[in-house]
């Protein structure tokens, strides 16, 4: 397997995001809007390169997140994906180790949304499902966003958090969670 780079967004040249903005739209079978792609970015990425082709990449971008009653530095995951020719060859666990790795040092909750068949990859490495209400701070205040509850899985850094209780995002474009 490659070695796996870590860089911070403002660390890739054009030609390098140029290159990931492709690889992303190629992976999503052309579902990776602009709105996808800004919200990837901003923080860390893990990519694993096969000469000049990319091979999986995944970011980790800072978020806060209200968990009982505490506001938490989260590293919420974003454009997890292995190229469709190389899947199911563990590309997937050593970007996660990767952003594990910065989610560890920096942050004290990692939180994502997933599901169908990504959600072994996260169980397996111990993500927990978020079994509680989910909301956002939107525009009105807080709003629920029930279509994501049962979806959203955490990673506790720097001590438990009560599953069962409410969740709620700060609010961005696109796809809040």
């Amino acid at each position: 397997m490659s070695d796996i780079e870590l860089a911070h967004t403002w660390e890739l040249d054009a030609t390098d995001l140029a290159k990931i903005r492709e690889f992303l739209t190629l992976a999503y079978d052309g579902e990776f809007s602009d709105t996808d792609w800004a919200n990837s970015l901003g923080g860390v990425h893990a990519l694993i390169w096969a000469d000049d082709e990319l091979i999986a990449h995944g970011s980790v971008v800072q978020r806060r997140m209200l968990v009982a009653d505490r506001l938490l530095r989260t590293g919420y995951i974003e454009a997890i994906a292995t190229h469709p020719e190389h899947r199911r060859n563990g590309y997937g666990n050593a970007i996660m180790d990767g952003l594990e790795l910065v989610l560890r040092g920096a942050y004290e909750l990692g939180a994502l949304s997933t599901g169908g068949d990504a959600v072994r990859l996260y169980t397996e490495r111990g993500w927990q499902l978020w079994e509680g209400p989910t909301s956002v701070f939107g525009r009105s205040g807080v709003e629920l966003t029930p279509d994501e509850d049962g979806g959203i899985y955490v990673l506790p850094v720097t001590g438990p958090v009560n599953l069962s209780g409410p969740i709620t995002c700060d609010f961005r474009d696109g796809d809040v969670w």
